[in-house]
């Protein structure tokens, strides 16, 4: 194997590779078995959207103070006690979703399992950003986000084989498996000096010490706000748009957000190469981002006529959204080491965590002005803060990462 990138094929970029697979079929799960589920648990059409839509936030409700919690802990405790106490937690919350008789408990469940799966990530990204030269970082990141995200794929085939219960205990099982191969990981070399250092490690608060610390957080949270708009809202409510723009046969949420993730595995991989070739992180966000909002239009008002065609857009939304490893990065990136863990995993979450605000205003517009409407509006948002952010953030692109601050 060529010296040059062999770095990116040894265990802790495999493992986090690994652990966002694992975390991404989690954390998709209730997407794709959302309606099922539901009406096995004797819920009407209505009660789904609705009730559906209150557990999905119950979760990313979870991931938003599981970002803080395990943010601070990767900085005070090391990358590798976030890896092995997060994937506990949220591996028996998916086992206990699986004996799930109530709605309410399954809300508190999935509150449990949006805890435990805010801390994979984010660690994960950190670690790998810390571990690899400057050179190998875009591939590095692209590389674990592309196999994690491959999750959402598994995720979906496994629910047409199996019944949705089994699923959750798939999910448990395949997290307390990889807990075996986190044992042989090393703990970062750069969180080991400012370990010894002494430096004030973990303070969430310091991302808030001044103006300028302040923005450099809201711009890293601000380029990904359209991912989780495409995630969130136009791929888990697919059937709703579908229906709404006319599209005779019933579209399905699971095969809209299995076909969007298709496309996010292809534009992340795309977009870490291209990050290199343009030795520019902004650049490679900025195309992905005018492209995603380029299909968003199509996808609300281009007059698709067939359930292939809507699922060929939402692999086309998917390829756009492909930067999430790049934002990730840049916010590994734009942190000192006594920092970056609180920071990248925070940011991560409360990303995701957006959906707390997107899909109560969706579904609160929708009721006046329409499903399109509606998720024209939200659209229109995401990206203003979006491009925004890109257009303020500072270029990280080889940045030196040993220091605190």
């Amino acid at each position: 194997m060529n010296t040059n990138i062999r770095p990116l094929f040894t265990l802790p970029v495999i493992v986090a590779a690994l652990g966002y697979f694992v975390d991404v079929y989690d954390l998709l799960l209730f997407n794709i078995v959302r309606v099922p589920s539901l009406h096995d648990l004797g819920l009407s059409e209505a009660d789904v959207s609705l009730v559906g839509g209150r557990i999905l936030n119950y979760q990313q409700a979870g991931l938003l103070i599981g970002g803080i919690l395990w943010g601070i802990l990767g900085d005070k405790r090391g990358r590798l006690s976030v890896l092995f106490g997060s994937i506990i937690t949220y591996s028996l919350a998916n086992v206990a979703c699986g004996f799930v008789r109530d709605p309410q408990l399954y809300a508190i469940l999935r509150l449990v399992a949006g805890v435990g799966l805010a801390g994979e990530l984010g660690a994960g990204i950190t670690l790998v950003s810390e571990i690899l030269p400057p050179r190998l970082r875009g591939y590095g990141s692209s590389l674990v986000a592309s196999v994690g995200l491959l999750g959402a794929v598994v995720a979906y085939f496994t629910v047409s084989l199996f019944d949705w219960r089994t699923t959750y205990f798939i999910g448990g099982g395949l997290g307390l498996g990889l807990l075996v191969l986190r044992v042989s990981i090393l703990e970062s070399g750069m969180f080991k000096r400012a370990q010894e250092a002494g430096v004030v490690r973990g303070n969430f608060w310091a991302l808030f010490r001044n103006r300028a610390t302040t923005l450099r957080y809201l711009r890293c949270m601000g380029i990904a706000v359209p991912t989780y708009l495409i995630i969130g809202i136009l791929a888990t409510f697919g059937n709703e748009f579908g229906k709404a723009i006319g599209i005779e046969e019933v579209i399905q949420p699971g095969r809209c957000v299995m076909f969007t993730y298709i496309g996010t595995v292809t534009g992340d991989l795309f977009s870490g190469f291209l990050s290199q070739w343009l030795r520019s992180r902004r650049k490679a966000i900025g195309l992905m981002m005018g492209l995603t909002f380029f299909f968003v239009v199509i996808y609300l008002f281009g007059g698709i006529g067939t359930a292939g065609a809507f699922y060929a857009v939402c692999v086309a939304l998917g390829f756009g959204i492909g930067y999430i490893a790049m934002f990730l990065t840049i916010t590994a990136e734009s942190f000192g080491t006594n920092l970056r863990a609180t920071a990248t995993t925070s940011v991560a979450n409360n990303v995701r965590a957006t959906t707390l605000l997107t899909i109560p205003a969706f579904q609160a517009m929708k009721q006046t002005m329409g499903v399109i409407e509606a998720g024209a509006i939200v659209a229109f948002v995401c990206f203003g803060i979006g491009f925004w952010a890109l257009i303020t953030i500072e270029e990280t692109f080889g940045k030196e990462l040993d220091y605190s601050e």
